[in-house]
């Protein structure tokens, strides 16, 4: 469980890696190979998934938006910026779906013990580690658990979840650190 709180070098090569892949999916698909559309969701999947999920807190709305936002990265692939990031590009679009979403449609909360992750993205998460992070999660406040699952799953920096949740980057690593310090006490408990 400690893999949680600990910066691994191989985690964050792991990072770039993907990060590159992604990019060379996205310039791909904005020069018409539409085959990219491909990668660039198996790039990327996990990272939308868990934004809209954080966002819409309803299982199948966040499925829903992770559809609708492959299906607008494809129409709009031309005008990805070849200098900027890939990933706060594509999660500015998940971003905007989900908002549209909630201005559409009145929806029921699912419960967090409800929220899960693709199965099979952690190699190092077992079942039991699983039932226990997903009850410390529960533990936290909605802000708090939003900024974990963007920084721990998408693997975003602190100040691009301050852009994408329009905060001060310092509300953001303050609210990270106080989810962090209540998630170690919790699992400490456990």
């Amino acid at each position: 469980m400690l893999f949680l709180f600990a910066s691994l070098p191989a985690q964050q090569e792991a990072r770039a890696r993907q990060e590159a892949a992604l990019h060379q999916a996205l310039t791909a698909l904005a020069t018409g190979d539409q085959d990219a559309i491909g990668q660039v969701y198996e790039h990327s999947r996990a990272a939308v998934y868990a934004l809209a999920l954080s966002l819409l807190k309803n299982r199948q709305d966040a499925e829903d938006i992770l559809h609708d936002t492959y299906l607008q990265i494809f129409r709009v692939a031309d005008r990805y910026d070849r200098q900027g990031r890939p990933l706060p590009w594509i999660l500015t679009i998940a971003r905007n779906q989900a908002k549209m979403l909630l201005r559409r449609r009145t929806y029921m909360e699912t419960p967090v013990e409800e929220l899960e992750f693709f199965e099979g993205e952690d190699p190092f998460l077992t079942a039991e580690d699983r039932i226990v992070l997903r009850a410390a999660m529960e533990q936290l406040e909605d802000d708090e658990r939003e900024i974990i699952m963007l920084h721990a799953v998408a693997g975003l920096k602190h100040r691009e979840i301050a852009a994408q949740l329009e905060r001060p980057l310092a509300t953001v690593i303050s609210r990270y650190h106080r989810a962090i310090r209540k998630l170690k006490a919790i699992i400490e408990e456990a």
